[in-house]
Parts: structure tokens; C-alpha cells; sequence
């Protein structure tokens, strides 16, 4: 099994993700039930399959006649939500634990950001997608000044913040109750606020099982583009024949690969075949550029940038109610945001995956904004430079271009000096992007499928097998269909039922993170009792108070004196505390174990509330190198020994290390009474609201696999 960086890497699982044993056990109503489906559609449109694609050609008419504007709408929610989150107070809410730092840096982060929700389509459609909104606009007079600014804003609607925010919708919403209360790392962790335990039922199978069917069908269609792009790449550069026998090699060939790297895992597999991908687009984008009109192509990027932050209000909800372009919207419009919904679960369970330690105004930021950057730039300099061409008079490329995509790049690129080195290096790229793709949906649907002791657990080799097989095998079903334009439609129908989903994970998201708010609500209300009752220690004794906050504000303690501390301090305070709390008719326990990186032991006291989210109060052993400014007169230790206070969710920052027993027990009794604040607060609007109760930090936190909370 692989895990993500820092504390898992160790070995020594962190408190707020369990005890991170317990056995990997397959879902199997969701296994089964997605497999099979898959499976029988694959075979199905294999063994008939002109049935197939008149059936699927039935359905996407009625869904683009009855459903098309649900879609504008919809993708227009999940953008003003995503932002609203960002900006707003819960923007600073961790993905994790309060004391959880990011895995990864900045550069391996935003290179799996960018790899993981871009496969090979954006080589597909950096050439095609401006060159068909030029020759053929929605609207408007066709090869114009005007509609070359319009083919490549179109261009960068379909890949711009409106798909990224539907990624950054499923990724923030996953990361924040996997990490932060310990749920499964599964779509259906979402909906607790809502549902509560029926999460862990019949329910939760269903949601598991619609996601893991819209991502199976969305990335097959990456995987479909990817085929046909790569046969017609190998054919320019060795004459490898072009049809579904070279197409059903590149799928065993890929699909292999992809197994390879998904087996390693995020850090030794997907990690660096992302970092690797980036860097070498960026190389073919450079090559492009130099090697064409530079300034000119710099000059049209920012006319695109300008053209595409000016005209998005309008477009975004622009339907077309009026002439109804309805053959360009199923191509376009409808598919891209159906693609992008199909895509959501599994990108947004593998950002969520990659982001622990982030806030959400961090990971929403990146999110949006690098991978926009980075397809903006892309798309401007391919598109216009594919533009240039067909403007120039070449109407020859044009029609190539627009009805053979997957020859538009490479015909492109012919167009320069050099064609076998740009082509191959394309090639390569084109396979990254496939396999990055490839193997980041084989782990996130085996994850999907599965029963996991703790979100930094991976599934078992062969389950990620199995699925990027089955994902193969759709793929040259639905080859075999129509091509991409059967992949296209299956896409349309599978991205229906799961956009619905996201709407109810928005109203989960807002109910829980609501619950955060309480809980600085409680801390300001119970501020003043906390300061008064620190006074009162003071008066009691206010010369011996102030020279022993000095002394421990100034002191560096070793590991003897922490241990020390724990036994003439905090057991007694913690005993005090639970046999006071008994004697009031509460229950209350306390459960003491070994750090193992530093032999101290650690104190946790918990007072459970009924149905209500139960009080947990824990002194954990940090050991930390001295800082450069303390006074060497008073430690000549390289480390010392800080106390951090830890609550349900998370650390608190703050060191109680030297706290005389009155002192912590004052500390405890503190936040106690924050605690209690919290749950009338949130009490009182639950009860306002009049909705069901059901809110991650309110009730029962599970982890998944388990039996009881």
C-alpha cells in the first residue's frame, strides 16, 4: 500500500486518522453492481453494435432538448458556490486537521493539480476546438476578425474555471471530511450532514456506484481520444497503420503502462509521470511558439485573456434559447460540461487525496487558477496558431482540422521545422497525459470500490488491475460504436445522474461548514469567562504567577522534564477533572498512551454528549529543534519538548508545557465550556432551520470499515 507523504510515510499514523490498522475489504454491492454494468454495456455494444449507437443517439436527444439548459445552470452553480466558499469566513478551514501541514510542495502539487484533471484531449482540441468555432461559429457571421476572437474564448470556456471549479467542488468537499472528521474518502462521505449513518447503506452503495459509472465512461473518453490521437501520431512518424487493430494495441499497451504506475502509487507512480508530463508540454508549447510568430502569439494572448475574463458572464449562461445551435451545443457546450461531471468524482477524490494540509482558500485558489494559466496559454498558442494558417488562406487545413481532429495537431506541427522531433515529442507527451490520466482513475475507482481503514490507504494491486482493464475494454467498445463521437454521447447520458449529486454535496459542504462557524462563535462567547477566571489564579498568588509564566516562556524542557510534567501535572489534573465530572452525574474517561517518536507519554480526557459531538481534550508530546533565540544560559538542549493541546478538531497551536496543575485544569475547564457553547449554538440553528441533524462534528463520526464510532 502507498501513502501520501509526511506523518503516513513514517509509519506511525497521526491521532486524527486512526489507528490506520484493520483490513482492505471490497464494497461489494458497489463492485459488482458498477462492473457488471460496465461489462454488459461494453459487450453490448461490441457484439450489436449499430443497436448501440442508435440507442445512445435516442438519449442524448432527449437529454440536449429537455436537459440542456439544466446543464448552464447547474455549471454555474457549482462556480459561484466553489468561490463564494474561498472568499467568504470558511475559506481558512484546513482540509485536515488544524495542525496538518500540505504533503507535497508547490511544484509537485500543481504539477498532479494540472495532470490529473487534463488528459490527452487538450492536444486533441487545442487545434480542432478554434479552428471549428472559426469555420463554424454558434453564432455570427463565420471567418471574421469577430469570430476568431470567439473560437478561441469558446475554446477556453469549455477548459476554463467552470470546469476547474466542478473538480474544486468534489476536491475541497472530500478532502474536508476525510481529513477533518475521519469519514471514508468517498463520494458519499459528502452527504452525511444530510443523511447521517444511512451514508454507510444502501444509499452510500448508490452514490459510490454512480460515480464510479461516470468516471469509468468520462475517462474512457479520454482514453478513446488518446487512442486515435497516438495511432495517427505513430503513423506519421513510423507508418503504423491507422485502425481499431493499431487502436486495440495502443489500449493493451497504455492500459498496461497505467497499471505499472498506478501500482507504484501517488509518490513513486503518478508523482513523477505528472511532473515529467508538464515539463515536457511546456517544452512542445515553447518549440511552437519560437518556431512560428512569437510576438504576435504573445499579442494574441493577452487579447484572449482580455476576451475571456470580459465575455464569461455572458456566455456562461448563454442557452441559445432563441436559434438553438443544437448539433454544436451536443458537440460542445453539453459534452464538455458533462465531461467535466463525469470527470468530478474521480479528480476531486485524487485532489482531495493530494491537498490534505491545505485550506480551502489555498486549494481553491490553485485549483482554478494554475491549471487555467497553464490551458489558457496552451490553447492560445496552438489555437492561434492553427488560426493563422486557415486566415492565411490554407483552407485545406482547415477542413483537416475540423473534421479529423486527431490529424489537425500533427498537421500543425508540419508546418514547422523540425516535424519529427516536435511530433515525437507530442507523442510522448500525448502518452503521459493518457497514462497520468489512465492510472489516476484505475486508483480512485479501486478506492471507490473498497472498504478502507483510513483516507491515506490505498486499495490492492489487483483491484486497480481490474479497473484499468474494464476501462480499456469500454474504451474500444465504444471505439468500435462510433468512435469518439459515441464516446462523446455515453458521456452526456453518464454525467446526468451524478450532477445531481454535486448539488446535494453543496448543500452537505455549506451544512458542515456552518459547525465551523459555531465553534469560533463559541470561542468568542466563552472568551471573557476564560480571561476572568485567569485573573482569579493570578490574585491568589500574583508574585509567584508572573515569575513562573517568565520562567516557562523562557525554558527549552528535555524530554525528562516533559515526562516529569506528565506525572506530577497533567495525570493529576486529567483525574481531577474526570472525578469531578463524574461526581456532576457526566461520563467522563481518560486513555494514555507512548508518542513513538518521542517515548513521552500523551493524556486524553473524554466526556461523551449523548447524540451530540462528545468532548475530547488531549496533551500531545511535540518535539521541536530549540530556536536560535533561546538563552543558552538557561538550556544547551538541541530540541525541546512542547505540550500542544488537541481538541476533536485538531491542534489548537498553543503549548501547555509548565502549566502548574490549577493552571491546566483552568485550561480544561476552558474549553469545556467553549465546547458546550458550540453545541448550543449549533443546537439553536438546527433547530431554527427545521432540517435533520446530521452534521459531521454533531453526531457519530465514523470511520469507515468499522462497526462502531
Amino acid at each position: 500500500m502507498s501513502s501520501i507523504g509526511g506523518e503516513a510515510e513514517a509509519g506511525a499514523p497521526s491521532p486524527e486518522d486512526g489507528d490506520g490498522h484493520g483490513p482492505v475489504r471490497l464494497k461489494k454491492t458497489v463492485f459488482v453492481g458498477s462492473s457488471v454494468l460496465i461489462l454488459v454495456i461494453s459487450v453490448w455494444a461490441i457484439i450489436a453494435p449499430k443497436n448501440a449507437e442508435a440507442v445512445i443517439g435516442a438519449v442524448v436527444g432527449w437529454i440536449s432538448s429537455g436537459f440542456g439548459w439544466y446543464y448552464f445552470l447547474v455549471a454555474t452553480v457549482y462556480l459561484l458556490f466553489v468561490v463564494f466558499v474561498a472568499v467568504s469566513r470558511y475559506g481558512g478551514v484546513k482540509l485536515g486537521p488544524q495542525h496538518s501541514t500540505p504533503d507535497y510542495g508547490v511544484f509537485a502539487w500543481a504539477a498532479m493539480l494540472f495532470a490529473a484533471g487534463i488528459g490527452i484531449d487538450l492536444l486533441f482540441f487545442s487545434v480542432s476546438g478554434p479552428v471549428t468555432h472559426y469555420l463554424a461559429p454558434p453564432e455570427g457571421d463565420p471567418e471574421t476578425v469577430e469570430a476568431a476572437r470567439q473560437a478561441l474564448v469558446w475554446s477556453l470556456f469549455h477548459y476554463g474555471v467552470t470546469g476547474w471549479a466542478m473538480y474544486a467542488l468534489m476536491g475541497m468537499a472530500l478532502g474536508y471530511f476525510a481529513f477533518r472528521y475521519r469519514l471514508p474518502l468517498a463520494i458519499r462521505s459528502a452527504l452525511y450532514p444530510l443523511i447521517g449513518k444511512r451514508v454507510h447503506g444502501r444509499v452510500g452503495d448508490a452514490v459510490d456506484l454512480a460515480a464510479i459509472i461516470g468516471t469509468v465512461f468520462g475517462i474512457s473518453v479520454s482514453l478513446g481520444i488518446g487512442v486515435v490521437q497516438l495511432n495517427y501520431g505513430l503513423s506519421a512518424l513510423f507508418g503504423v497503420p491507422e485502425g481499431v487493430a493499431g487502436q486495440t494495441a495502443l489500449i493493451v499497451v497504455a492500459v498496461a503502462v497505467a497499471t505499472v504506475s498506478a501500482v507504484a502509487g501517488v509518490d513513486k507512480g503518478i508523482r513523477r509521470l505528472s511532473e515529467l508530463n508538464v515539463l515536457l508540454a511546456i517544452v512542445l508549447m515553447l518549440y511552437v511558439m519560437f518556431a512560428g510568430r512569437p510576438i504576435w502569439l504573445l499579442n494574441t494572448l493577452i487579447l484572449n485573456i482580455g476576451d475571456y475574463v470580459s465575455r464569461l458572464p455572458g456566455i456562461t449562461l448563454n442557452t441559445f434559447a432563441y436559434d438553438p445551435p443544437v448539433d454544436w451545443l451536443n458537440t460542445w457546450t453539453l459534452f464538455f460540461w458533462a465531461w467535466w461531471i463525469a470527470w468530478a468524482p474521480f479528480v476531486g477524490m485524487f485532489l482531495a487525496r493530494i491537498s490534505r494540509g491545505r485550506t480551502i482558500r489555498q486549494f481553491v485558489a490553485a485549483t482554478l487558477v494554475i491549471p487555467l494559466l497553464y490551458t489558457l496559454t496552451f490553447l492560445s498558442i496552438f489555437g492561434n496558431s492553427a488560426l493563422s494558417i486557415v486566415m492565411g488562406g490554407d483552407a485545406e487545413f482547415g477542413e483537416v482540422a475540423m473534421n479529423t481532429p486527431e490529424q489537425g495537431f500533427y498537421t500543425l506541427l508540419e508546418q514547422y521545422p523540425g516535424f519529427t522531433f516536435s511530433a515525437g515529442l507530442a507523442t510522448i507527451v500525448g502518452l503521459l497525459l493518457y497514462v497520468t490520466s489512465a492510472d489516476s482513475g484505475a486508483l480512485v475507482t479501486a478506492n471507490l470500490s473498497s472498504h478502507l481503514p483510513t483516507p491515506i490507504t490505498d486499495a490492492p494491486a489487483w483491484l486497480r488491475i481490474f479497473w484499468a482493464a474494464v476501462t480499456g475494454l469500454l474504451t474500444l467498445a465504444m471505439l468500435i460504436v462510433g468512435g469518439v463521437d459515441a464516446l462523446t454521447s455515453a458521456t452526456i447520458i453518464m454525467g446526468l445522474p451524478f450532477s445531481f449529486v454535486m448539488l446535494l454535496v453543496i448543500w452537505g459542504l455549506y451544512r458542515a461548514l456552518r459547525v465551523e462557524q459555531f465553534r469560533v462563535d463559541a470561542f468568542r462567547t466563552t472568551l471573557t469567562s476564560s480571561l476572568s477566571t485567569r485573573t482569579e489564579i493570578d490574585r491568589r498568588g500574583a508574585d509567584r504567577n508572573w515569575r513562573q509564566r517568565l520562567a516557562r516562556v523562557t525554558s527549552f524542557p528535555g524530554r525528562r522534564a516533559a515526562a516529569r510534567f506528565v506525572e506530577e501535572v497533567c495525570r493529576p489534573a486529567f483525574q481531577d477533572v474526570a472525578e469531578e465530572l463524574r461526581e456532576q452525574g457526566a461520563e467522563a474517561s481518560i486513555t494514555e498512551g507512548v508518542d513513538e517518536a518521542t517515548g513521552i507519554p500523551h493524556l486524553e480526557l473524554r466526556a461523551p454528549m449523548g447524540a451530540e459531538e462528545e468532548f475530547g481534550y488531549q496533551v500531545w508530546p511535540i518535539e521541536m529543534p530549540t530556536p536560535a533565540f533561546a538563552m543558552r544560559s538557561l538550556t544547551t538542549q538541541d530540541t525541546y519538548v512542547r505540550f500542544e493541546v488537541r481538541l476533536t478538531e485538531g491542534s489548537q497551536g498553543y503549548d501547555v508545557m509548565g502549566y502548574s496543575k490549577q493552571q491546566l485544569i483552568g485550561n480544561i475547564l476552558d474549553e469545556y465550556e467553549r465546547h458546550l457553547e458550540f453545541l448550543r449554538l449549533h443546537r439553536e440553528a438546527a433547530a431554527g432551520s427545521a432540517l435533520p441533524d446530521h452534521g459531521p462534528g454533531t453526531a457519530e463520526v465514523y470511520v469507515e470499515g468499522d462497526d462502531e464510532h
